[in-house]
């Protein structure tokens, strides 16, 4: 059974070395365990720490610049969204909510999901 994630869930990227919390702004009026309810629009992260697939630019130059040694690079997100599939039956600010199963792609190839959603409880203002 899914969860509804919310701000600060822990997301990961499959060429990603480290987790990340999600940010939401795509509403700031529903929350879930006191925090912002996330919906399939969230798609701003940091940085996964070291990204590692070739289709990166950034990994690119630098394992060209090693001679052809995978070199990986830091990460800087470029996730389009919307999330899939989202919640087919919940919808936060007209929009799906995020829930624990979605997955959202990396415009590089990477497949982000949620790794801990942190919501337990929903509260409507």
């Amino acid at each position: 059974m899914a969860n509804q994630t919310d701000m600060t869930a822990q997301c990961f990227c499959s060429f990603g070395a480290a987790p990340c919390p999600l940010i939401v702004k795509s509403q700031s009026a529903v929350l879930a365990c006191n925090l912002l309810a996330a919906t399939i629009m969230d798609n701003q992260f940091i940085t996964f720490g070291m990204c590692v697939t070739p289709s990166n630019p950034a990994v690119a130059s630098a394992t060209a610049a090693a001679l052809g040694v995978l070199t990986p690079a830091p990460c800087v997100p470029a996730a389009a969204a919307p999330w899939a599939p989202g919640s087919p039956t919940v919808l936060i600010a007209n929009q799906p909510a995020l829930n624990s199963t979605s997955k959202l792609m990396c415009m590089y190839g990477g497949v982000i999901q949620v790794m801990n959603p942190v919501a337990m409880t929903v509260m409507i203002p």
